[in-house]
């Protein structure tokens, strides 16, 4: 039983950091985006 446990810790600490990981990118996209828009909008102004 102390296996199990210790696995679905590890399972679920990998999992936490995975969903860390794509929230980070997710957010990086839209800084990107973002300032893609703004640099386009004074290139044409």
């Amino acid at each position: 039983m102390e296996k199990l446990v210790a696995f679905i810790n590890a399972f679920l600490s990998y999992g936490a950091l995975f969903c860390f990981i794509v929230v980070l990118c997710i957010i990086a996209a839209f800084i990107g985006i973002r300032l893609r828009k703004n640099k386009n909008a004074k290139e044409v102004g």
